[in-house]
C-alpha cells in the first residue's frame, strides 16, 4: 500500500522521510518530516476550573487534560484521601473524574495528578453543591379555539445563589420571542 508503520517511537527515529514511487514511466518522491514529542505534564494552558458547580443528586464530570507527550497516567485526590473507583466516582481514562448522586459531603478540594515518563505535575479546584433545579408547576395541555388566546405556565425552584433562565419551545424548536413578538408574549412573575 506504500504505509511505512514504525512502533516505540524514540528519539532516534525523528527526521525527514522520502518516499519514492517508481514504474517504468517514472520516478516521484514526496518528503515528511517527522517529530518526536515528549513533554512533562503541563497544567500552562488547559488549568482546572476553580470552581465547578453540581445539582444535589446530580452528576458532575471534572475535567483534567493536562499537556503531556506521552499520555500520562492520572490519579485524583479529595484534600488527603486519594480516591478511587467506585459506586459512585469513576476516573475516566482521559483523566477526568465522574461522581454521581452529589450530595454536601463530595463538596471540597479536587486534585488531578498527571505523570509520565518525562515528570508530573497537578491542579485543583474547588467542588461546591447547588441545589437541583426542579419544576413546580409544569404546564398543562390546554384546548382553545381557533383565534382565541392560550397561557401556559411554567414554575421552577433552583439554588437562590445562581440565575435561572426559562427557555420555550415548540415542536422541539426554540421560540424567538423577539421575532414572533406578534404571536408569542412572554410574562415573568417575580
Amino acid at each position: 500500500k506504500g504505509e511505512l508503520r514504525m512502533q516505540s517511537l524514540s528519539f532516534d527515529d525523528a527526521g525527514m522521510y522520502q518516499c519514492i514511487a517508481e514504474n517504468t514511466h517514472g520516478i516521484i518522491y514526496a518528503n515528511a518530516e517527522l517529530k518526536i514529542v515528549a513533554s512533562p505534564p503541563t497544567f500552562e494552558l488547559n488549568p482546572m476550573k476553580k470552581k465547578i458547580l453540581a445539582a444535589k443528586g446530580g452528576r458532575v464530570i471534572i475535567e483534567c487534560k493536562p499537556k503531556a507527550a506521552p499520555k500520562p497516567k492520572f490519579s485524583w485526590s479529595k484534600g488527603t484521601e486519594l480516591l478511587v473507583n467506585g459506586s459512585r466516582i469513576r476516573i475516566w481514562d482521559d483523566g477526568s473524574l465522574e461522581i454521581i448522586n452529589i450530595t454536601k459531603l463530595d463538596e471540597g478540594r479536587y486534585t488531578c495528578f498527571a505523570e509520565n515518563n518525562r515528570g508530573k505535575a497537578n491542579s485543583t479546584g474547588v467542588l461546591e453543591m447547588t441545589e437541583a433545579t426542579r419544576i413546580t408547576l409544569a404546564p398543562l395541555n390546554v384546548d382553545v379555539t381557533v383565534g382565541e388566546n392560550a397561557t401556559m405556565q411554567c414554575i421552577a425552584s433552583h439554588d437562590p445563589t445562581l440565575d435561572l433562565t426559562f427557555i420555550w419551545s415548540l415542536n422541539g424548536f426554540v421560540i424567538d420571542f423577539e421575532k414572533e413578538h406578534e404571536h408569542y408574549e412572554r410574562n415573568v412573575m417575580v
